[in-house]
């Protein structure tokens, strides 16, 4: 699968979407987008209340962070929208825990840029008949 102009835009929006995180450790950045609609939007951070700390003092992240997928798709839980048959466009791809959100959610296929250091995530949605797609930091210049 070739990736279109669009999908390389988005992925350019979920960048500077990434730089929005106060996490210090990653910075990432996500988008919910269909028909060529953002429908939603995400980045990696404490939940809502919580001092927007990310790290503990050995610089590990913290066991409640949310991950900017995650956040896009809880963010559609309030709203009239639904991520069914949706593109995810991510600047990592995503772990195990989120992987189970993003195909509970209906997206259908994940745009993203950098490997998460678990593969066994997009094995997971590869098994489960979503669409995946790379596109290294290099070919969005």
């Amino acid at each position: 699968m070739e990736p279109t102009k669009f999908d390389k835009a988005y992925l350019k929006m979920a960048i500077e979407w990434s730089k929005l995180s106060y996490c210090e450790r990653k910075k990432v950045g996500a988008l919910i987008v269909k028909d060529r609609m953002i429908i939603s939007d995400g980045y990696n951070g404490t939940p809502s209340g919580f001092e927007n700390c990310c790290e503990d003092e050995n610089g590990k992240t913290q066991w409640f962070v949310l991950h900017a997928e995650a956040n896009a798709i809880l963010k559609l839980a309030g709203s009239a929208q639904s991520a069914r048959d949706a593109t995810l466009y991510l600047t990592l791809s995503p772990c195990k825990e989120c992987s189970k959100l993003i195909l509970q959610a209906g997206i259908k296929k994940l745009v993203y840029i950098d490997h998460y250091s678990d593969s066994d995530g997009i094995e997971f949605l590869k098994n489960h008949g979503i669409k995946i797609l790379r596109i290294p930091d290099y070919e969005l210049k």
